[in-house]
């Protein structure tokens, strides 16, 4: 369990980097903890959750000051989201998994792969009633599957932002508020299970998370161009669509 109180380091790291992005870093988060000696269920996913919401709420308020964030996507989509999640956490019982995972790594690399290599979607910008539709549409679909294979949704907002026609930036400033919603729900769901926190490491984690998320969304929102951010966000995703594909098809 020593190794664990050098996660504050690694995990101010990652907040930098994904509050940047508009993601909340579960997907590394959890896996870490686990592999450091935590149980599972009852230590690793409820701390996750909890840096999780930690880190994009953070961030959500740094863009949500900058005017960064499309409030018209993204009021629906985190409403829809918290209300569909439930679904899908009830699909997870009686639908097999993988292959839904295999689609959105899939999902996600090719976003990643578009994003990086500078292609953007033509099309003028959103009506109201066209960007309130897309965060209706979106976040039920994305809520669903992120309550089936239980991650916050990040990895998959941003790219269906991006794809859908959102500026870089826009789509990442706003999925944090997105999956600030997401992940409070995810939190909330798993908290009661957490009978054993070891209160020392948590309160460590989350103050960091909670400086590396101000430091990572304060450049990207003031000093970042839209350029640098979708070649981070496209090597980040490539990164997440292999773990989610080693985590669930190799270990």
């Amino acid at each position: 369990m020593d190794l664990l109180f050098l996660t504050p380091i690694l995990f101010f790291l990652i907040a930098f980097v994904f509050s940047m992005l508009g993601m909340g870093g579960s997907q590394l988060y959890i896996p870490i903890l686990f592999w450091l000696g935590m149980d599972f269920k009852l230590q690793a996913i409820p701390l996750g959750m909890l840096l999780n919401v930690t880190n994009s709420s953070s961030a959500a308020v740094t863009y949500g000051r900058e005017g960064l964030i499309d409030w018209k996507v993204a009021l629906p989509f985190g409403l829809t989201m918290v209300l569909s999640a439930p679904f899908g956490t009830w699909l997870n019982i009686n639908l097999p998994t993988k292959p839904v995972i295999l689609i959105f790594a899939l999902f996600t690399a090719t976003a990643a792969m578009l994003m990086l290599s500078g292609w953007k979607p033509k099309g003028g910008k959103f009506s109201s009633k066209e960007r309130t539709a897309l965060g209706v549409s979106g976040g039920s679909v994305l809520g669903l599957f992120a309550g089936l294979i239980g991650r916050g949704g990040g990895s998959f907002v941003v790219p269906l932002l991006y794809i859908a026609g959102l500026e870089a930036r826009t789509a990442a400033a706003t999925s944090a508020f997105v999956v600030t919603c997401s992940g409070t729900s995810s939190f909330l769901s798993h908290i009661f299970t957490a009978a054993r926190p070891n209160w020392s490491i948590w309160i460590l984690c989350v103050l960091s998370v909670l400086i590396g998320s101000q430091l990572g969304s304060r450049l990207m929102a003031r000093k970042l161009k839209s350029k640098y951010i979708k070649i981070i966000f496209g090597t980040v995703l490539l990164g997440v669509a292999a773990i989610l594909i080693i985590q669930n098809f190799f270990l």
